[in-house]
């Protein structure tokens, strides 16, 4: 089941693109030269968009704190190395002076979709 969990253009992913698209703010995916190949980069800007599941990525949300019961000797680690690897990411890319920003899966649900345009423009306009 987990081997056929996507890493590009998931559902979370695609929501946000269609309200920053809305916005009329155009801008590049996934570039590969980038550390941890952020999925929306707008490098006229400077800036990148992270969209993050919350259990993959380890969020405070209900989702992120679920475990697996099975294989927790796997899955502890692997969990663990992804929300270290994400803090790498993200501290090279504010090195290299870009700004970085991460939504969460949760943060994406219908009914949440203004607060999430409020918080793409207050970054991207900040």
């Amino acid at each position: 089941m987990y081997g056929q969990i996507r890493s590009k253009d998931t559902t979370p992913e695609r929501r946000v693109r269609h309200l920053v698209h809305g916005l009329g703010y155009r801008y590049r995916l996934h570039v590969r030269n980038l550390p941890g190949a952020p999925d929306l980069v707008f490098a006229s800007q400077k800036k990148v968009i992270f969209v993050h599941g919350c259990f993959w990525h380890r969020h405070r949300c209900r989702l992120g704190r679920a475990l697996p019961q099975m294989r927790v000797e796997y899955w502890h680690p692997k969990l663990d190395g992804n929300k270290e690897r994400d803090r790498k990411h993200r501290q090279r890319l504010r090195k290299l002076g870009w700004g970085v920003l991460t939504v969460w899966e949760c943060q994406t649900c219908p009914g949440k979709a203004d607060w999430v345009v409020q918080r793409v423009i207050a970054f991207l306009e900040g």
